[in-house]
C-alpha cells in the first residue's frame, strides 16, 4: 500500500474555518448595542459563542466536558481570537447572566447574512416563492425550571420540565426564520399572532394552530394558509365545487368544497369563506385540508399540506445531531442560550453544505465536523471528497511472469 500525500493541509483547523465564516463585525456591532460585555472583564460575547459552538459541534455533554476539552487546544486558541481557555465557573457565571436575546438576535442577523447562499434552492410543482410552514417541538427538561406538561408523578416524585420551540421554515431554503422559546405548556396557537408574512406568501401548518380569527385577518392582508380542518369543526357547505371515486389505496383528491365558518370578532359573528379538499393516501387514509386561496388547483394543495413533513425532519436534524437532551446550565437563559447557539451551528453546517455542493446526508456531514474538528484540513475539501487516504498497488497477474519466477 502506497500512502497518499496530495493532502488539502492548510494552516487553520477546521473550527477555525467554521468560525471564519461568522460576520464577526456584525457581532460586535449587536454586543456593543446591547451592552454584553459591560460587566465582564474575561469571558466576552465571543468567547462564550466560540465556546458554545465548540461544545455543540464537538457534542459535550456538560460545560465541564468543554472547558477541559478546550485546555488541550491552548496553543490554538489565538486562532480563535480566545487568549485562554476558560473555567466552568466562568462560563456557568456567562450562561447565567448574559442575555440570550444577544445570540437570538445575531441568528436571524446570519439568516438576511446568508440570504443568497440559502435562496439557491427551490422546490418544484410549487407556485409561491414565499413559502413558509409552521410548527413546534417539545424538549424534555430533567428539572422544573421551565414548566412542561404531562401529570403529575406519583409518589411524590419529582415533576419534569419542558420547553416548545415555536418554528417558523422557508421550506425552500430549508433553514428557520422564526423562533420562539416558551414552556412546554403554552398552546401551539397562541404564537401565531408574532408571525410577520408579507402579502401573497404561503404558510403550512397542523391542525392544532387551527384560529379562525387570525385566518380572517391574514385573509384581508392577501396570506394564504393550508392547514388540516379539525374533525369536530363547525361548517356549512355552500357549494361542492369538486368529487370523484377513488380506489382505497389510490391517491389523490376525493371532494372539494366552498364552505363558512363561523368566528367572532369583538363580540360580534362573522363569516370566513374558505375551501375544503378532502384527500385520500396511498394507504386509503382520509384528510381534510382548508385553504383561502380560492386559484390554485386542489392538487397544489394537498401537495403543500405534504411539504409541511420538511419541519419535522428538520426538528429531527437538530435532535439526533446536537445535544439538545443534555443541557449546559440549569437556568432558563441558559438553556435558551444554548438553543440559539444550537440553531447557528446548524445555520452553518447548513450553509457548508450548500456551498460544498455536496451531496452527503446532514448527519455524515456532523459526524465528519465533529471527527475532524481541530484537524488541520481544507474545510471543503473534507466536505466534498472524503476519500481513502491509502491507495492500494496493483499486483501483477501475469500468469508468463509468475511461472519464470520460480
Amino acid at each position: 500500500m502506497v500512502k497518499d500525500i496530495s493532502k488539502n493541509l492548510v494552516g487553520q483547523p477546521i473550527f477555525k474555518q467554521i468560525i471564519n465564516l461568522l460576520p464577526k463585525n456584525k457581532f460586535d456591532t449587536l454586543v456593543l448595542s446591547k451592552c454584553s460585555d459591560k460587566y465582564y472583564k474575561t469571558f466576552t460575547s465571543w468567547d462564550q459563542l466560540v465556546t458554545m459552538l465548540f461544545g455543540i459541534l464537538s457534542r459535550c455533554d456538560s460545560m465541564s466536558e468543554v472547558c477541559d476539552s478546550m485546555v488541550g487546544l491552548q496553543g490554538k486558541l489565538n486562532q480563535l481570537g480566545m487568549d485562554s481557555s476558560f473555567a466552568k465557573s466562568t462560563a456557568g457565571d456567562g450562561l447565567r447572566n448574559r442575555d440570550n436575546e444577544l445570540f437570538k438576535d445575531f441568528y436571524f442577523q446570519l439568516i438576511t447574512h446568508f440570504q443568497s447562499v440559502l435562496s439557491v434552492s427551490r422546490i418544484e410543482k410549487i407556485s409561491f416563492d414565499k413559502l413558509f410552514i409552521f410548527d413546534s417541538t417539545t424538549i424534555r427538561l430533567f428539572s422544573d425550571i421551565m414548566k412542561g406538561v404531562g401529570r403529575n408523578p406519583k409518589n411524590d416524585g419529582k415533576k419534569k420540565g419542558g420547553l416548545k420551540v415555536h418554528m417558523m421554515i422557508d421550506a425552500h431554503a430549508d433553514c428557520a426564520t422564526y423562533a420562539r422559546i416558551s414552556e412546554a405548556k403554552m398552546h401551539d396557537k397562541n404564537f401565531l399572532q408574532y408571525l410577520k408574512l408579507a402579502a401573497h406568501s404561503m404558510i403550512v401548518f397542523d391542525k392544532a394552530y387551527n384560529h379562525y380569527l387570525q385566518f380572517a385577518k391574514w385573509t384581508n392582508e392577501k396570506v394564504y394558509f393550508v392547514c388540516r380542518m379539525k374533525s369536530n369543526s363547525a361548517y356549512e357547505v355552500v357549494n361542492q365545487m369538486f368529487e370523484q371515486t377513488l380506489e382505497p389505496k389510490q391517491a389523490g383528491v376525493l371532494k372539494e368544497e366552498h364552505v363558512h365558518l363561523k368566528y367572532q370578532e369583538d363580540k360580534v359573528e362573522k363569516t370566513l369563506c374558505l375551501r375544503k379538499i378532502t384527500y385520500q393516501d396511498d394507504k386509503g387514509r382520509i384528510y381534510m385540508f382548508i385553504c383561502n386561496n380560492f386559484e390554485i388547483t386542489n392538487q397544489e394543495i394537498a401537495f403543500l399540506y405534504k411539504k409541511r413533513w420538511n419541519i419535522e425532519l428538520l426538528f429531527k436534524k437538530l435532535k439526533q445531531n446536537f445535544q439538545l437532551h443534555y443541557f449546559y446550565s440549569e437556568t432558563e437563559n441558559g438553556i435558551k442560550t444554548q438553543i440559539w447557539c444550537t440553531l447557528i451551528a446548524h445555520l452553518l453546517l447548513k450553509i457548508l453544505s450548500v456551498k460544498a455542493n455536496t451531496k452527503k446526508a446532514f448527519s455524515t456531514i456532523c459526524a465528519i465536523i465533529r471527527i475532524h474538528l481541530i484537524s488541520l484540513l481544507e474545510l471543503f475539501w473534507l466536505i466534498e471528497n472524503t476519500r481513502r487516504t491509502y491507495t492500494k498497488k496493483k499486483r501483477n497477474k501475469d500468469p508468463v511472469l509468475q511461472t519464470e519466477m520460480f
